[in-house]
């Protein structure tokens, strides 16, 4: 059987628009469990790159958050330019869907379209860990490290005008 062409697809689904027309090739990428986390934060808090914007494209950014037992987490923020989705994988994860917290536990999914108000937190006291999704694929690589490096105190903190400047450059905006 051969493969239908371009437009006998198009007059057929109702996916987007192609944007493969060879006939298949070799172009998975796998990434093992146990590989090490891109970061860790003073906290212990660890962060996996599993899938950055560079390597999708631009079509989304798939991260692994795994929260230590202390405390963290975002205030209430949004995003003018980016939605973001959360899967939780383990424990428990306080996720803020724009009028409550909600105690978010294995196998809870929240989806935050572009501008929609929302914040995590692990207040539990025991690890938990988590699936981060932005889309699309907006460079959060940089944004996690700075936090990291001013954590870690690499860095001298910020005046307003930095943090304002930093934060509109990341498509971070606290309410």
């Amino acid at each position: 059987m051969s493969l239908p062409n371009d437009a006998e697809l198009n007059a057929v689904t109702s996916y987007p628009p192609i944007r493969y027309t060879g006939e298949g090739e070799v172009s998975a990428v796998h990434r093992p469990g146990a590989e090490t986390p891109e970061l860790t934060y003073p906290n212990g808090n660890q962060v996996s790159y599993l899938a950055k914007g560079t390597l999708t494209e631009g079509k989304f950014g798939l991260y692994r958050w795994d929260f230590s037992g202390s405390p963290s987490g975002p205030a209430p923020h949004i995003h003018r330019t980016i939605s973001e989705s959360f899967f939780i994988l383990e424990g428990t994860v306080r996720l803020f869907n724009g009028e409550k917290w909600i105690d978010a536990t294995a196998g809870d999914f929240l989806y935050v379209p572009e501008g929609g108000i929302h914040a995590f937190r692990n207040e539990s006291g025991e690890a938990a860990s988590m699936l981060l999704m932005f889309s699309p694929g907006a460079p959060r690589e940089e944004y996690f490290e700075e936090l990291v490096a001013r954590a870690a105190q690499d860095r001298p903190l910020m005046t307003e005008e930095e943090r304002m400047e930093f934060l509109l450059k990341h498509d971070n905006i606290f309410v």
